[in-house]
């Protein structure tokens, strides 16, 4: 069974498409691209007009696509089931941590785009060393992210030496990946929320609740807030997402 089967059914809800970093996307897939493949689609966020194909292995997931969008197919990554050179630009936004062998998915990446590649995903140590959450109160969590990050220095060099651009998270990010949240604290303590998570959903809820426990009394006494006041000022910070652009 897809992740997501288990883990998206109310994915929509809580992971809409950010405008700012779906900018950043856009603009690393390049000019004059008219078709985009898009893979591990999930529902469908931060696909640009020029979709021609969504990838995705969860039905879950599939069936939550909006009306209107570009068609998709349930398949995975490693197999992608397109001809050589079937596509402009290849994207693939924070979805490489679910594939069975990355390596194996980048290969096809590359087998299917002609000119541009695009992966959105994340520096494991940055985000370790920079997230208060995993940091402070759920250091189970960044240890099952551990087992399952691929390093953004291996991505790059599979992808043919992509270079890196940082994607700094803002404060109001409407996208609820794992940081979204880092300047509103009280989020990570809605079910929903980390639903829509699958660093937390997965790691599970009885291996978080004590953490998630000392958020909620250091929130409520105002240790929190004592501890983070710098955070409170600023309107983005470098988490550690990082977005890889390769000409394959």
């Amino acid at each position: 069974m897809a992740t997501y089967d288990s883990l998206g059914a109310t994915y929509v809800r809580t992971r809409r498409p950010d405008p700012r970093i779906a900018a950043r996307i856009r603009a690393a897939l390049g000019d004059g691209i008219t078709s985009v493949l898009n893979v591990g689609a999930g529902s469908g966020s931060y696909e640009p007009p020029e979709t021609v194909l969504a990838v995705e292995p969860s039905r879950v997931m599939l069936d939550q696509r909006p009306p209107g969008a570009a068609p998709g197919v349930q398949a995975v990554a490693e197999h992608l089931p397109l001809r050589d050179g079937a596509v402009d630009a290849a994207m693939a936004v924070l979805t490489v941590h679910h594939w069975s062998d990355p390596a194996a998915g980048i290969r096809e990446l590359r087998r299917v785009a002609r000119r541009r590649i695009a992966v959105l995903t994340w520096d494991q140590d940055v985000f370790r060393e920079r997230f208060w959450l995993v940091r402070e109160y759920l250091p189970e969590a960044a240890a099952y992210d551990d087992t399952r990050a691929v390093p953004v220095g291996r991505l790059a060099a599979l992808l043919g030496g992509a270079r890196q651009e940082t994607v700094p998270v803002p404060h109001d990010c409407t996208d609820g990946f794992a940081a979204a949240y880092w300047r509103r604290p009280h989020a990570y303590l809605d079910p929903e929320v980390r639903a829509g998570i699958s660093l937390f959903a997965q790691t599970g809820e009885d291996v978080i609740a004590p953490g998630l426990a000392r958020l909620a009394e250091d929130l409520a006494s105002g240790r929190w807030h004592a501890r983070h006041a710098g955070l409170l000022a600023l309107d983005a910070v470098d988490m550690g997402y990082r977005l890889l652009v390769a000409d394959p």
